[in-house]
């Protein structure tokens, strides 16, 4: 009895149910698929998932890797510990190839100040392009995956993405158009370092987001913690998409971090896994409406800048 009691009260917040607490862990299975073609690009993702007779709908979390949109790839050996984890929790875990349009752009000689809002708008149309066809993948052929509960969570690049999934969902975008059905909304979305770009001096939801986890250093200069604007273009980082959501009344989490650099891009992965828990449990699944702002300040870090401009950050992505 006591065993069971402390398998309900470990794994009680999971919506796929209490996996066993054996020695040895089940065996998680990895599988690889195409998803998309686009023009030389073949696209593929891959699926982790415990081996179960377990025949109810798991949620699913979709992973983004960073990179700047030049580097990176999908099965990075330093995730898998993250997958296994949310595999063993219940998930199906899916991490995808993405295109990466900084590269094309440096290729063709645009990555440069002059043409970077236009380098900026290929890149993220490509890219939560391919989110999008993944995620539509992933309804389509996954049977065992509950398409009301997918949980997209990228890294810096990947977060960017996510995040403008997100985004051009709730407002409409053509992109989504003919990609999932009507009603379709991600359950939740984890941003490791991320921001949402527009052509707008402020945010704008068409309708309300789903609930966020936002991570970021207040010191970033490969993505911005506030908000930068470049001939007509804007980014808004973690803090700006987070104020903007208090002040809608939207659930979401902020974990912010002083004197801290674009490290929050991958330290949550293992330094923060309570957190992005809480907020599965709390404002994924049972749905809790609720703000958490949290303002971490390492007492013997020392003072870093923190006014970055446009030339900053593309110096600090693509200036090596």
């Amino acid at each position: 009895m006591r065993r069971l009691f402390l398998i309900a009260a470990l794994f009680l917040w999971t919506p796929a149910g209490a996996q066993n607490d054996d020695a040895t862990p089940r065996k998680i299975e990895k599988e690889t698929f195409v998803y998309a073609v686009r023009d030389a690009d073949t696209l593929r993702l891959d699926r982790y998932a415990l081996l179960s007779p377990d025949s109810r709908a798991k949620p699913c979390l979709m992973f983004l890797f960073g990179g700047g949109f030049m580097t990176g790839t999908r099965d990075n050996r330093r995730f898998r510990p993250f997958f296994d984890y949310y595999a063993r929790k219940g998930f199906v875990v899916v991490s995808i190839d993405y295109r990466l349009g900084m590269k094309r752009a440096r290729q063709a000689g645009l990555l440069d100040e002059e043409h970077f809002t236009q380098a900026l708008d290929m890149t993220l149309s490509m890219a939560t392009e391919d989110l999008y066809d993944a995620t539509a993948y992933i309804c389509r052929h996954m049977p065992d995956v509950d398409p009301s509960r997918i949980v997209t969570c990228g890294s810096s690049a990947g977060a960017i993405t996510v995040l403008m999934g997100e985004y051009w969902l709730c407002n409409g975008h053509p992109l989504t158009a003919g990609k999932f059905t009507q009603d379709f909304s991600y359950a939740g979305v984890i941003a490791f370092a991320g921001a949402v770009c527009d052509t707008q001096d402020s945010l704008r939801w068409a309708r309300d987001p789903a609930p966020m986890l936002l991570f970021h250093g207040d010191a970033d200069r490969n993505v911005p913690y506030g908000a930068i604007g470049v001939d007509g273009v804007w980014l808004f980082g973690s803090k700006s998409i987070a104020d903007d959501l208090a002040r809608r009344r939207v659930p979401h989490a902020f974990y912010s971090v002083a004197e801290t650099n674009h490290s929050m891009a991958w330290r949550p992965m293992t330094e923060n896994r309570g957190e992005i828990d809480s907020f599965l449990e709390k404002l994924v699944f049972k749905r809790q409406r609720l703000v958490t702002d949290v303002r971490i300040t390492p007492l013997d870090a020392p003072a870093v800048p923190k006014d970055f401009g446009i030339s900053d950050y593309i110096d600090a992505n693509y200036g090596h």
